[in-house]
């Protein structure tokens, strides 16, 4: 398995040994159930836990956040582990996933996450939060639709995506007009490997 960096463990803060015992457990765990692809175990730092880090800059100083379809715990886990000042919300359909979602809070030791299972569709109806966060969930339009009334006013969602990122946003003008939210793309840079991380930013507007 990849080894972290001191640069690269320098973005997780106080919350970096945190961050490190998620990633040996997702690394041990995670394949055999079916949380991640075969393989991918030796690349969970490069592929996930710092591309989950690149909504770090973006969080807020304090406030709550919500973690749409976390499924392995990408990004909510992260998140969590790295800022213990916020209070995350991982919300996951499936039972196994929650199961392992749980027993890796236990694991880890973290103490400002909260677990519901239901479907994404169904949480704006029950509880807001200042951020959003979702990673490999749905296209923007959709994902639009799922989240926005999830996020308190003034708040924002923050989606993990790849290099359609610019297409997706265009595609969720109508969306983002409708819910009034304004988007923008930030480009981040893995201090791992150097790949480029896109992050759609969506600030609510009233």
């Amino acid at each position: 398995m990849e080894s972290p960096n001191q640069v690269t463990l320098s973005l997780f803060g106080t919350g970096a040994p945190a961050v490190v015992a998620f990633a040996d457990l997702l690394a041990a765990e995670g394949e055999k159930r079916g949380l991640i692809g075969p393989q991918e175990a030796e690349r969970i730092w490069s592929r996930h836990i710092v591309n989950s880090a690149a909504l770090l800059p973006f969080l807020p100083k304090r406030g709550t956040v919500i973690d749409v379809g976390s499924g392995a715990g990408l990004p909510g886990l992260v998140i969590a582990a790295a800022r213990p000042d916020l209070e995350v919300t991982l919300v996951e359909p499936m039972e196994r996933r929650c199961e392992w979602l749980a027993e890796a809070v236990e694991e880890i030791g973290l103490d400002n996450v909260s677990i519901v299972r239901d479907r994404s569709e169904n949480i704006g109806k029950k509880i807001r939060a200042d951020v959003v966060t979702a990673r490999a969930v749905a296209a923007m339009p959709k994902l639009l639709r799922l989240t926005s009334k999830m996020i308190a006013p003034g708040g924002r969602l923050l989606a993990l995506k790849g290099r359609r990122a610019y297409d997706e946003v265009d595609e969720a003008a109508d969306e983002l007009k409708r819910r009034h939210l304004v988007a923008q793309v930030h480009e981040v840079v893995s201090v791992l490997d150097g790949e480029t991380t896109y992050v759609v930013e969506c600030k609510r507007t009233i």
